[in-house]
């Protein structure tokens, strides 16, 4: 990846710049809960997104997307927004470091990245991170690691239209070789978890769909948990009880229930979880991520035929664990699948989704990395 980055960077700009990346994530537990103000527990992975930048001394941006192929010249102004989507994320990063009082010139750049598009490991948040990362190290600002997840954030939310919660950007950005994170989405309190389950292996299942719905299904369930949020009074779900949501149930819709039901149900499953993998009691974390999969199915509605058909093939096979993963409707499972189970569950799985779907999963062996640093 660096070489790939080193050699476009040099053909476009005849010259060589430094070199930053950031990571794509994983989420063991905790889904749709970062914009409850609610507990996540994630970790960077060893994919994501590789940049080479150098300042160019003038007030313009020139960017090459090497995978796609495309290259953007855009300004550092408000009106400046470039046309093309993926544009869109580092322009966004740029006016949130200004708007935060940031003193940044115009760049070069080159980025490519191996995060699976559409799998639900947030190749935007690493996109976002790399470069908020590098800005930030290239211009001198100083802007501590929380801010520089807050401006990814608020770049898709400013820039690109997702109402996303703060989750994926604090992974890329914060990622511990060897540790998931357990973070306090309203506090934003962290803390560090070594994750080396002796006798067990995490692996994703990409279904390699996406299914595009009307409208935005993600800003949609956002909006359910805020108005029920507001019937009990709070400012966020985080906190709230199945006896409060119970006795509001007949000022709020049916479905803004069985969405605010999946979530309070979630913010304790993250904690049950973080107490077992402290016991090592790896049955009761598959047993949370299976109950996990379960509400998001059926209350949260954000799954799919596809991610069901292989959670499903998961609990026929033993496997010890599995849920979808990400913002639904397309992407992974996550598993926790023991040693002596991985071979027959792989097999079977790739199998059984090829026969019911025409094609095979994707498979992705999990390794928990490092976020956000510099190369060189």
């Amino acid at each position: 990846m660096e070489t790939k980055v080193r050699t476009a960077f040099n053909r476009h700009f005849n010259t060589e710049g430094t070199l930053y990346a950031s990571a794509g994530r994983i989420n063991l537990i905790g889904e749709h809960t970062d914009y409850n103000g609610g507990f996540v527990f994630p970790g960077a992975v060893d994919c994501g997104i590789t940049a080479m930048i150098r300042p160019n001394g003038t007030d313009r941006v020139r960017a090459c997307a090497i995978d796609l192929d495309d290259f953007a010249e855009f300004g550092l102004r408000e009106e400046d927004k470039p046309a093309a989507s993926w544009a869109r994320y580092i322009f966004g990063v740029c006016r949130e470091i200004c708007k935060r009082g940031g003193k940044i010139g115009g760049f070069d750049t080159a980025f490519s990245g191996d995060v699976p598009l559409g799998a639900g490991m947030s190749s935007s948040a690493a996109l976002e991170s790399a470069f908020a990362f590098g800005l930030n190290d290239l211009f001198d600002l100083h802007i501590d690691k929380f801010e520089l997840a807050r401006i990814g954030q608020a770049t898709e939310h400013n820039y690109c239209g997702v109402k996303c919660g703060i989750m994926d950007q604090f992974a890329s950005i914060f990622g511990r070789k060897g540790n998931l994170m357990r973070l306090d989405c309203r506090s934003m309190e962290f803390e560090y978890f070594p994750f080396d389950p002796q006798g067990y292996r995490l692996v994703l299942l990409d279904t390699v769909v996406k299914h595009e719905l009307v409208g935005s299904p993600y800003n949609d369930r956002r909006a359910s948990c805020e108005r029920v949020a507001r019937t009990l009074g709070q400012e966020f779900l985080r906190g709230a009880t199945m006896a409060q949501l119970d006795a509001v149930r007949e000022r709020i819709s049916e479905e803004d229930y069985r969405r605010a039901r999946y979530v309070i149900g979630e913010e304790r499953r993250v904690l049950d979880v973080c107490d077992a993998l402290q016991r090592g009691d790896y049955a009761t974390v598959g047993a949370r991520m299976y109950e996990t999969h379960d509400g998001l199915s059926k209350d949260y509605e954000v799954s799919c035929e596809e991610l069901d058909f292989l959670v499903d093939t998961a609990r026929a096979c033993n496997v010890t664990g599995a849920r979808m993963m990400g913002g639904g409707f397309g992407g992974c499972t996550i598993n926790l699948v023991a040693d002596n189970d991985y071979d027959h569950f792989i097999a079977t799985a790739t199998q059984r989704f090829a026969e019911r779907f025409g094609h095979a999963p994707k498979v992705y062996p999990v390794v928990i990395s490092d976020g956000a640093h510099k190369i060189g």
